[in-house]
């Protein structure tokens, strides 16, 4: 990973102060700002887990692979996300790979930085944790979209929130170039079904590809449409 001399700028891309950066600033919590090249990892499965990562641009794919090499997306993750939080709970070793779906901007704070942080009087606890459970709330809702949905559906639904569509506003309408096998990966189906789906979504207006591939709101209607 690149370090970063200065620390980034606390506005991304002209938008709002993102809300984690003001309450990692009240703890003064000690960071390191990295910069993440397109497909470079932050870690890998099996290294020691050592660190917490907070995400301040950019995505993040969180990733396992079992042993027999399939590989699996267990999440997506964006700006103000956190990541490599489960060594605060005790896990000495990476469960997975993090990797960087386009240039990204992180900070690396060190775990014994964050438990400081954690127990501090001030209001970063309460911040952290409201995180967790709105991180364990996706969570609950991704098995949900795998268990009773169509692929259709889970494509749809990726693609929105890929953009942050219910997570920031205005929702990023252009998305960087993602791969269809990734989006296989995330969805849970062949590639040739996402291709298919994807042309679907295009004739209908909901997609376009145009200075890369465009999301629009309309794509909202696969989900609302048994």
């Amino acid at each position: 990973m690149e370090p970063i001399e200065s620390s980034p700028p606390i506005k991304s891309n002209g938008r709002r102060i993102l809300p984690a950066q003001a309450f990692l600033d009240s703890a003064n919590v000690v960071m390191t700002s990295v910069r993440l090249r397109k497909s470079q990892q932050a870690y890998v499965q099996g290294d020691p887990a050592a660190s917490v990562m907070y995400i301040h641009e950019g995505k993040i794919k969180l990733s396992v692979v079992n042993e027999f090499g399939k590989e699996a997306i267990v999440a997506i993750l964006g700006p103000d996300d956190f990541f490599g939080e489960a060594c605060l709970a005790g896990q000495s070793v990476r469960m997975g790979t993090a990797t960087a779906l386009i240039p990204t901007i992180v900070s690396v704070i060190q775990k014994r930085e964050m438990m400081r942080a954690i127990h501090s009087e001030n209001t970063f606890p309460d911040h952290f944790m409201s995180y967790l459970l709105s991180r364990k709330i996706r969570t609950e809702e991704d098995l949900i979209d795998h268990l009773f949905n169509s692929s259709e559906k889970r494509l749809a639904r990726a693609l929105l929130l890929l953009t942050g569509y219910g997570q920031q506003e205005p929702p990023q309408e252009t998305l960087p170039k993602i791969s269809q096998e990734t989006l296989a990966e995330m969805v849970g189906t062949t590639r040739s079904r996402i291709s298919f789906f994807m042309n679907k979504f295009r004739k209908k207006g909901y997609i376009a590809f145009k200075g890369g591939l465009r999301i629009k709101p309309s794509l909202l209607n696969v989900l609302l449409h048994e």
